[in-house]
């Protein structure tokens, strides 16, 4: 399905797919290039994600990735015109000082060309959450493995597998993503937890739920675009390679490396006269 023959993929379509019982796809997006190919493949909502920092600067955690940066990335896919929606991640620090902070810091998002704005954390996210959405901004809430706090986790560990209520615990998960729904999320990724958890909180939420190592009774999945194109060098249980692009690029380049060393590259027919 070409682009010009799709509708846009808008915040009501989320809760459309949910009742109808349609799977939402999602997959991350850095730059217009790999936006536009995501587009045209059909992939309903593109993520502006602060994986970045993993991804795309090679740092091991996200905590380094800045407000400039995500708004940057976020022009970058919009510029693509996609008809997928596009969701932008608000980095560590952008909204944990104070409501104002989030509202400009998210409001900055938006007007860098995202549709929605996604934000980590539970119960106690949930009044900026709130705040947000008061101000007619749709927010995407994610819980469970939530890698901006990968220092209280101890690194990306799985959550809720635990009994109790502290933080990470099966019971805090479920508590978490009911707070985010009441908060006025619009939809909320699960990350990181078993699968009879995922389940048992997407049949409790009236909103969808989008997973990624959260097993297969999500309301919809989401991937980092590297992982999914095979140019990731590690693998991940959660994930899958659905294509091996990285062995395509490597032959592609060293096949450039090999022509301009032998001066076959460029020839006449690829030069000026």
């Amino acid at each position: 399905m070409t682009p010009a023959s799709r509708q846009k993929f808008t915040v009501p379509k989320l809760l459309e797919h949910k009742k109808a019982g349609q799977p939402v796809s999602m997959v991350t997006a850095y730059d217009a290039t790999f936006a536009q190919l995501a587009d045209i493949a059909g992939v309903d909502v593109l993520l502006v994600g602060d994986s970045v920092g993993m991804v795309m600067q090679g740092n091991k955690n996200t905590l380094s990735v800045t407000m400039e940066q995500m708004a940057y990335h976020t022009r970058m896919v919009a510029n693509a015109k996609p008809m997928s929606l596009i969701v932008g991640d608000m980095p560590f620090g952008s909204y944990q000082t104070c409501h104002k902070d989030a509202l400009t810091n998210a409001i900055q998002l938006i007007q860098s060309g995202a549709e929605v704005v996604k934000l980590e954390g539970g119960i106690y996210m949930a009044d900026t959450v709130a705040a947000i959405v008061e101000m007619d901004i749709p927010v995407m809430g994610h819980v469970g493995l939530t890698p901006q706090s990968y220092h209280r986790m101890g690194g990306n560990r799985v959550q809720g597998r635990g009994e109790g209520n502290a933080a990470g615990s099966r019971q805090r998960v479920i508590e978490d993503a009911l707070a985010i729904e009441a908060a006025g999320a619009c939809a909320l990724v699960l990350e990181g937890i078993p699968l009879d958890v995922a389940e048992q909180v997407t049949q409790q939420l009236s909103i969808p739920t989008i997973g990624i190592g959260a097993g297969p009774h999500c309301d919809g999945q989401v991937l980092v675009l590297h992982d999914v194109l095979g140019l990731s060098e590690r693998q991940f249980t959660f994930s899958k390679a659905f294509g091996e692009v990285r062995s395509v690029v490597i032959d592609s380049l060293s096949s450039y490396v090999k022509d301009v060393r032998a001066r076959t590259w460029p020839d006449e027919e690829h030069s000026f006269h």
